[in-house]
């Protein structure tokens, strides 16, 4: 059974530093969590051409009736024309983790 929560993939510049947004979306309750991953690598097709950039990856640990503000907050801050806004389905978890998300998340 699914639960309502979600993880959020978005990639960022790895040139540009994520935490101010990170920072806003814990403290307005948009996200529990948002762990960022530097060094990665994205190849992708973008007008016509194969691209390859270096970036970071933030797992956005978050509910799924907050997407729609977390979206917002998110396009509002981000460099890219079309930045990479993806929600995964938490199938389960540790009930414990789940419970701290659910208090930290409005």
């Amino acid at each position: 059974m699914t639960t309502p929560y979600r993880i959020v993939l978005c990639t960022w510049p790895a040139d540009r530093s994520p935490l101010e947004l990170a920072g806003r979306l814990v403290e307005s309750g948009l996200a529990a969590c948002v762990n960022v991953v530097p060094g990665i690598t994205s190849v992708y097709r973008w007008q016509d051409r194969v691209a390859q950039d270096g970036e970071q990856l933030l797992l956005i640990k978050t509910r799924e009736d907050a997407i729609p503000g977390l979206e917002k907050a998110i396009l509002h801050a981000h460099p890219y024309e079309l930045p990479e806004l993806v929600a995964v389905a938490i199938e389960s978890g540790l009930e414990d983790y789940l419970d701290w998300m659910e208090k930290n998340i409005k």
